[in-house]
Order: structure tokens, then sequence, then C-alpha cells
């Protein structure tokens, strides 16, 4: 009778064991998040979302203020259209500015909101029309080899555009 009492507690230690380490891993890929505090829904159009993805954070000066909820694309206006679920005790106000930032060099991707100066504050249902694409690393790569790919075309002509020798 010992051992089979033994035996449930060591399987009860083991079921809880799994269902913490289950728990952690799923809070830290940002796959669950357990939150009790009421929220408000904000949208957002953007011309280039870059990889954001549903659960990412929304920060504001560093802190966490709310969670993508989803992620479409508006076939009307060509923009991907993210819904936020914001924390009600963080109010910002009614023209506040959004846009997508990567935090460290090749990191995730984050949306930052900066507080404008409304005397309104934003609330449940309202969109956010200031807003700033992601910065694509491959944009900007292409954009610097062309502009020194002309750099370089253009120091081999004269100054009448006749090629020089």
């Amino acid at each position: 009778m010992t051992r089979s009492k033994n035996d449930i507690w060591v399987g009860l230690f083991v079921v809880i064991g799994f269902a913490a380490v289950l728990f952690l891993a799923l809070q830290s890929a940002n796959l669950l998040s357990l939150s009790f505090d009421s929220n408000y829904k904000v949208t957002a159009k953007f011309d280039n979302i870059g990889g954001l993805k549903p659960k990412a954070a929304v920060k504001s000066a560093g802190v966490v203020v709310g969670r993508i909820e989803s992620i479409t694309f508006d076939d009307k206006t060509f923009q991907a259209r993210v819904t936020m679920s914001m924390q009600n005790k963080f109010a910002f106000p009614k023209d506040s500015s959004l846009k997508i930032l990567t935090s460290g060099l090749l990191g995730e991707q984050y949306i930052g909101i900066s507080a404008g100066a409304d005397d309104k504050n934003l609330s449940n249902g309202d969109t956010v029309s200031a807003t700033q694409s992601a910065i694509v690393l491959e944009d900007l790569i292409s954009k610097f080899l062309y502009s020194k790919a002309a750099d370089t075309s253009d120091s081999k002509t004269d100054s009448t555009g006749a090629k020089a020798k």
C-alpha cells in the first residue's frame, strides 16, 4: 500500500513539473499570454509590416502596453491591417503614432507607440492613422548598393558627359 501511495505522489510531481515546463515554454515564445486586465482594441494600417507577427508586443518607452491580436490584408487599400489589444490601464491620446521597430539588429519586430498631445484618448474600435512601416534590411542594402553603383558610373564621365580615358 505504501508503494502505490509513493507512486501516486511521484506521478503527480512529474505531471506538475511537465505542466510548469510547458507553461514556461509557451510563455517565453509569446504563444501564451495570461492577462486578467480589461483591454481595448485599436487598429492601424501599414504599407509594409516586415516580419511582424500576431502576439508581438506593443511597447511605449520600452514597456509592454499591449499585444498584436491579428494581422489581415485590406484588398481595397492594399495595406496590412493590424489589430492591437491595449491594456486599459494605459491610455494614449488619439493623435498617437505607431511604428514598427526591431529589437536589436535582427531581432523580433514589435510596434512602438509614441504618445501625441490630443485631449481625447484612444478607445475601443479606434483607428490610428499616423503609422510608419517596417524598415526592411534588404531594401536598405539594395538602395546603398544602387547609390554606390551610380557613384562609380558617374565618376567615369567628365564634365561634358563624355567617357573619361
